[in-house]
């Protein structure tokens, strides 16, 4: 394999696991070793202790994004003293700030001042509007995946309902020709469970989610992060990046910057994403962080380039012997 002819893919929040991103500290990698005490001090906790957390805690936002984002630059440092180096990136959801490292828009450093930014105004509106519910989460805004129902079918029906008089249910993911995310009160995600499943779909299932994530019912959040976003620099990309916004190549630093913002309460376009990156061309994709949720997502695009594991020591090392 062609180690600089590899497009990085990164994963966002549902990857984590306790201990993840802990074997490429005990590499003996000095660049890790450092990064890890750089992100302590960054983030004003032992990040060795945060990824030892429990699993409750690691499905908190405000944790979890940091932490993601730790393994996610991690293993593609780890990957770059195997000598390899990305043709392309993508990022899925949170995954696009590592993305953003690796295109060279902006620094390690500032990534992850961001993504604690991020993590912190996200949580604070899932905290807002469970309390709104009374404090049960189950009564509270959140996700649900719609299964065996095509995207463009979902965005229509809820177009459609949303014309008739059904609100705040919107369109979240595009994970796969197979699964689409809708966010929407808890009341919306019920209504429309019903009205999914009359329409065709095979399952409707609520996800253990903090919030409705890529709607406009996180645009509080957006505010609250904005400020953080404006005074980072961002600079033109060195190599392509595709946008969860527009599923397309982002062009320049400033574009960069404005989807970012827009990234909270916009749909991820993954399948779009995929798309583009399948016709411009790659020996391999490597999914560069914890599980295999990209992988699955690439196998049910139906593309033929392959997808491998990165997101351990031994993942990386067995790369070779896969290809």
């Amino acid at each position: 394999m062609n180690k600089k002819n590899v497009v990085y893919l990164f994963p966002g929040q549902g990857a984590q696991y306790t201990g993840m991103a802990l074997d490429f500290l005990s590499s003996g990698s000095e660049s890790v070793k450092f990064f890890f005490e750089t992100a302590s001090v960054i983030l004003g906790k032992d990040v060795k202790a945060l990824l030892e957390s429990d699993v409750e805690t690691l499905k908190r936002t405000d944790v979890s994004q940091p932490v993601i984002t730790l393994a996610n630059l991690t293993a593609a440092m780890v990957l770059g003293e195997q000598g390899y180096s990305p043709s392309a990136c993508a990022g899925f959801s949170l995954g696009e700030y590592a993305a953003l490292v690796s295109a060279g828009v902006i620094s390690a450093a500032d990534c992850l001042r961001l993504v604690k930014a991020r993590g912190e105004a996200m949580q604070k509106t899932s905290d807002r509007l469970r309390e709104a519910a009374g404090g049960d989460a189950s009564a509270a805004p959140g996700m649900a995946a719609v299964v065996g129902l095509a995207p463009e079918q979902v965005e229509s029906l809820i177009t459609q309902w949303s014309a008739e008089g059904l609100k705040d249910l919107y369109p979240a993911n595009n994970n796969s020709p197979k699964q689409v995310a809708v966010s929407g009160t808890a009341a919306a995600l019920t209504e429309a469970q019903t009205r999914f499943k009359e329409a065709g779909a095979r399952r409707v299932l609520r996800l253990q989610v903090a919030g409705p994530f890529h709607s406009p019912l996180m645009a509080d959040s957006a505010e609250t992060f904005r400020p953080a976003l404006e005074a980072t620099e961002f600079r033109d990309p060195v190599i392509p990046i595709y946008s969860n916004v527009t599923g397309k190549c982002i062009l320049s630093g400033a574009e960069a910057k404005k989807l970012a913002l827009m990234q909270i309460t916009s749909p991820v376009r993954w399948i779009e994403e995929e798309a583009a990156i399948a016709a411009a061309g790659t020996e391999a994709c490597l999914e560069v962080g914890p599980g295999k949720v990209l992988q699955g997502l690439w196998r049910d695009a139906g593309i033929e380039i392959p997808c491998y594991s990165a997101g351990t020591v031994e993942d990386i090392l067995q790369i070779g012997n896969n290809a």
